[in-house]
């Protein structure tokens, strides 16, 4: 297993820190925490969706213990690649420090859909295998 000063820093970035990036870190850790030091936060961060832990529940990822964050908490660390995973996140991210790779992917969000229930936790499930998708086929190749 490589140290943590050997891992390459990767932080996600979406709107409310509250979907999309907590469940792209949570995979990302799951799948290559020996490698890669991962964070995510938001523009305006709000707090982690109960149906985002719930679907990474599913496939064995625990994420309940994430916080939403908001960007300024991570100025001044240095990221060896910022990935937006959405489109209002990526026009308002902000200046790093040692400016990484930036990689952009938008996903859907999620809790944008306004039922509940069972086409809710359909629609967090979809964005959660398309981001586990991306993550193992593209995000690899990036870094």
């Amino acid at each position: 297993m490589k140290e943590k000063k050997d891992k390459k820093k990767v932080l996600f970035i979406c709107t409310q820190n509250s979907a999309r990036s907590q469940i792209a870190e949570g995979i990302l850790r799951s799948l290559h925490g020996d490698l890669y030091e991962v964070f995510s936060a938001g523009t305006e961060p709000s707090t982690v969706n109960p149906y985002a832990i719930r679907v990474c529940e599913e496939i064995g990822i625990d994420i309940s213990n994430q916080r939403s964050k908001n960007v300024d908490e991570l100025k001044g660390t240095h990221f060896d690649y910022i990935i937006t995973v959405c489109d209002h996140a990526r026009e308002a991210c902000p200046f790093f420090p040692g400016d990484g790779v930036r990689i952009h992917k938008g996903f859907e969000d999620p809790a944008g859909i306004s039922d509940s229930g069972k086409a809710a936790l359909d629609m967090f499930r979809e964005t959660r295998d398309e981001i586990m998708d991306w993550i193992k086929t593209e995000v690899v190749k990036y870094t």
